[in-house]
């Protein structure tokens, strides 16, 4: 009877959070998935029940992580004052800077998570419940904004922008990953330039934007 009030009271104690955190560890530590979950509970004396309670699986724990990551972000970004009152353009860049403080933060796990997949990060099962999170995120922002910026583009084409600015993550992603710059100061650069060109292009400056942002992408690649 003990210990069954003993196990109860320490269950209580586990949340969704608390599991992903010791996934994470788990990882980082050992630079490899656990094997399976009783070994994982069984490591950081937890039930499986407790498990089985937040997550189905390892592959779920896993997109869950990066929508954490998401959330995290637009928890951060709605806790400023006047980010109700910026342009599309700001609202973009806040998110992206925030968005990629937060994966900096978490370096060590996203390069993990990544690692396999480096050079085809579309098809990354781990970020699809991330797509669909930042995807709706994109259409808030363009809805919010009504008569300026973003808010031309309407029902037709808000769907589009919205998987242009997934893209456009992805591609940012890629950059960070490979990113030796001091502060990642480059990525800085890239998110600034891909957002006033993705904004520009509903605007009225498309071509200037794209040819800085050519520019830019051409000089690094010939650095690599």
């Amino acid at each position: 009877m003990a210990t069954t009030k003993k196990t109860s009271a320490k269950s209580t104690q586990i949340n969704d959070d608390k599991i992903i955190e010791l996934y994470m560890n788990t990882v980082l530590s050992n630079h490899a998935s656990p094997k399976n979950v009783y070994l994982f509970c069984k490591e950081n004396a937890i039930q499986e029940s407790d498990f089985y309670s937040f997550f189905g699986s390892f592959e779920n724990i896993k997109q869950v992580i990066w929508v954490k990551f998401f959330e995290n972000a637009a928890r951060t970004i709605n806790k400023e004052e006047a980010y109700a009152s910026y342009s599309d353009k700001n609202k973009l860049l806040t998110l992206f800077y925030t968005l990629f403080e937060i994966l900096t933060l978490n370096r060590s796990y996203v390069l993990f998570s990544l690692q396999e997949n480096k050079n085809n990060l579309k098809n990354l099962k781990d970020l699809t419940l991330l797509r669909t999170e930042f995807k709706e995120f994109i259409v808030n922002i363009i809805e919010e904004n009504d008569n300026v910026g973003l808010a031309k583009l309407n029902n037709i084409t808000k769907p589009v922008f919205s998987e242009g600015a997934w893209i456009q993550f992805l591609l940012i992603l890629k950059f960070w990953i490979d990113d030796t710059s001091k502060g990642f100061e480059k990525t800085d650069i890239i998110i600034e330039k891909s957002v006033n060109t993705a904004v520009d292009v509903f605007n009225t400056k498309p071509l200037e934007s794209l040819i800085d942002l050519g520019k830019f992408l051409w000089n690094e690649n010939k650095m690599k």
